[in-house]
């Protein structure tokens, strides 16, 4: 039975054979074959992309398709086939779920911990004495954050507004937690590693589910970033909603630079 799910997909084009991809596969789903990294069997891929950052040339990627689904025990007897080690901790099928979409109205189900939706409550103690004067409390109120995690149906985006921003602004601008967050949904990515088309299917399908009240864009000055207002533009569009959005441009030493309301 195949299954809407998160599988790596290789670009031939790109690959040059390295292989530095295969082993950190801790699943024993990619081998090279043919000069080229291929995948053995969808099963054995749990779509969880570890692979992604030891490839040289950008060839393998994330995506979501109609797949077998993943086959634990299939990659334990694949593994010892090899006389290769078994993961530390390996994922169940039903776990996995979470990377598929959620259907209208539904949260994703799932037991993967860094994906599980959470609500919290923002740190009032850590660091106080030293950082709180001047950055203020943490104001995070919700988990997941990425936009490729965050369930549309979550309840904490139910009329919210939304702080969408490129994941290097929290790194670049001390203040974030105090200046944009209170009372904000976050959602954070990075519009250059990331695939821009599923970032705006994303942004459909939480919009559609969910419409916000308003959306706040936080960008770097940098070019690579400078899309990710337009994703956000272009989901609301196909979604049919509509709310107010703010761009917020970010020098790289984390003072804003920019500041006007786009059209939704």
């Amino acid at each position: 039975m195949k299954y809407t799910r998160k599988l790596i997909r290789i670009d031939e084009d790109l690959c040059n054979g390295c292989g530095q991809c295969v082993p950190s596969c801790a699943e024993g789903a990619l081998a090279i074959i043919d000069g080229k990294a291929r995948l053995v069997a969808e099963r054995y891929c749990d779509g969880l992309g570890a692979c992604l950052g030891d490839c040289p040339t950008g060839a393998l990627r994330v995506v979501e398709v109609e797949a077998e689904d993943f086959d634990p025990a299939g990659v334990e007897a694949h593994l010892a086939a090899q006389g290769r080690p078994l993961p530390g901790h390996m994922p169940t099928a039903e776990e996995l779920r979470i990377n598929a979409p959620a259907r209208p109205g539904q949260a994703r189900a799932g037991g993967c911990p860094g994906a599980r939706g959470l609500t919290l409550t923002p740190c009032q103690a850590a660091n106080q004495a030293r950082t709180q004067a001047a950055a203020g409390a943490g104001a995070l109120t919700h988990w997941p954050v990425q936009i490729r995690l965050v369930p549309p149906a979550a309840p904490f985006l139910k009329d919210a507004d939304l702080l969408v921003t490129a994941d290097c602004a929290p790194v670049a601008c001390p203040s974030l937690h105090a200046d944009f967050l209170p009372g904000r949904v976050l959602l954070l990515g990075c519009p250059k590693f990331d695939d821009a088309e599923a970032y705006v299917g994303r942004f459909t399908e939480i919009f559609r589910t969910n419409p916000p009240r308003s959306v706040t864009v936080l960008e770097m000055e940098v070019p690579c970033c400078s899309g990710l207002h337009r994703l956000v533009l272009e989901g609301l569009e196909r979604a049919g909603a509509a709310a107010p959005v703010e761009r917020v441009v970010l020098a790289r030493s984390g003072e804003v630079i920019g500041r006007r309301s786009v059209a939704a």
